[in-house]
């Protein structure tokens, strides 16, 4: 018997709509394209932390491109996540002066204190670990990014703690730009 479960499809939030609205005023309607990262950052927002390619086909469509314009840039940069992640990800720096400073030590002892290896989100879906090239703080080494926060000088088992013990407390996520009107998000 076939299944007879429809597919929904994506779709962006009003807030979200009127976002890119805004952002499309910036550019000549012949280049729309260049919207594409601030518009892929308001889908991953919109749509769990995470681009589908469901999700990435929307961009294009939205954007009036070919989806493999979206896929191309997406599986490029780091900062698009292509697959679901936790209500965290912990961007660690993996480059040369963050592992002279103990990024390595770091990296073990996050596994160990949220039980995800790299790549993987733990258990309770609070934590995503994931190594990422240089974040340009290498005097602060080791360094951890969450969003858009900087967590330095992660080299010793008090800071860490204290890093997770913020994220685990934190009550929301911080809202996005087109949300400080109070509009409700689209996947909360």
């Amino acid at each position: 018997m076939e299944s007879t479960t429809a597919t929904v499809k994506p779709q962006f939030s009003e807030a979200a709509k009127a976002e890119i609205a805004r952002l499309f005023e910036h550019y000549p309607a012949e280049r729309r394209k260049s919207a594409l990262l601030p518009i892929l950052h308001i889908a991953q927002a919109e749509f769990g932390g995470w681009v589908s390619p469901e999700v990435q086909d929307l961009v294009a469509e939205t954007i009036g491109i070919l989806p493999i314009e979206v896929y191309e840039v997406s599986s490029f940069y780091t900062m698009f996540n292509l697959k679901p992640v936790g209500q965290h990800v912990l961007e660690i720096c993996r480059t040369g002066p963050c592992m002279l400073r103990g990024s390595d030590e770091l990296t073990a002892q996050l596994e160990r204190l949220t039980g995800a290896k790299v790549g993987e989100t733990s258990s309770d879906g609070l934590f995503t670990l994931k190594e990422v090239e240089c974040l340009a703080a290498c005097g602060t080494a080791p360094i951890v990014q969450v969003r858009e926060k900087y967590y330095e000088q992660l080299d010793t088992p008090e800071a860490v703690d204290a890093m997770l013990a913020e994220l685990r407390n934190l009550v929301h996520r911080p809202l996005l730009p087109w949300e400080q009107t109070g509009l409700a998000h689209s996947q909360q």
